[in-house]
């Protein structure tokens, strides 16, 4: 009897220390994502998402647009402006942090509503524009000029999505951004300089010119010299978000 009750209460100590001990979490708590819609539009992106608890986690994602012409230019740009810009081509960066809120299970599960930030930045090359200036003596002729610049965009936004944990181990990942939208602000400058003094007729004229594009979304204001023009960005900064991304859990 005493040798049962020496085996017996080691055992019983054990049991209950180790009902005592809290319970280890084995869910995976980390996604590497990419966003594989988004390469049809240039944008080569990839973000990293970790779960807080069940219901919280925190996304971050970086995007960059290799240099090329401009997606959709022919949307708001008629094909005879089109032309004024020759060889005009951008480059582009992005970075959003998005806290997500899952209304399921969670640990990277479910639908989720996520409001986000995102700083933007985009630059030109230096690219060709020309207009046609109209002279006293009725005679019209070509006026080119050297253009370059930049603008950087601050917004915030909510996005509304749902994700989806593949395979048995649940480590392939399927995230569907339902439909998302930011708005806030940019401010860039871009200047086009000419290689001949231009008048101050030829400065209104240029100035008028530019400010006829009208390009949609987009406040800009535009100052002539002799040298040619400077044009001041500094309005809404507006933008949509949708897609579909592949991942991994770990």
């Amino acid at each position: 009897m005493k040798k049962f009750l020496i085996i017996l209460v080691p055992f019983l100590l054990s049991e209950a220390k180790a009902q005592e001990a809290p319970e280890i979490s084995t869910e995976k708590m980390n996604i590497v994502k990419t966003n594989v819609t988004a390469y049809a539009f240039r944008n080569l992106n990839l973000s990293f998402e970790r779960s807080i608890n069940q219901w919280f986690s925190v996304n971050m994602g970086f995007g960059v647009m290799p240099e090329g012409k401009v997606p959709f230019i022919n949307s708001f740009l008629s094909d005879e402006d089109e032309k004024r810009f020759q060889n005009l081509k951008v480059n582009a960066m992005n970075f959003t942090i998005e806290p997500r809120f899952y209304l399921g299970k969670g640990y990277g599960k479910g639908f989720y509503i996520a409001p986000y930030y995102r700083y933007s930045r985009i630059e030109s090359n230096q690219f060709d524009f020309y207009y046609d200036y109209n002279a006293a003596n009725n005679v019209t002729y070509q006026v080119p000029l050297k253009g370059y610049g930049n603008v950087q965009g601050n917004s915030g936004g909510v996005m509304v999505g749902v994700q989806f944990l593949l395979t048995k181990k649940q480590n392939l990942v399927l995230d569907l951004w339902i439909a998302g939208a930011h708005y806030g602000s940019g401010k860039g400058d871009f200047s086009m300089t000419s290689d001949i003094i231009l008048t101050p007729d030829m400065q209104a004229q240029l100035k008028q010119e530019i400010e006829n594009l009208d390009i949609p979304y987009v406040n800009y204001s535009v100052e002539t010299n002799e040298n040619g023009a400077i044009i001041k960005i500094d309005g809404p900064w507006i933008g949509f978000r949708s897609g579909l991304s592949l991942g991994y859990r770990f």
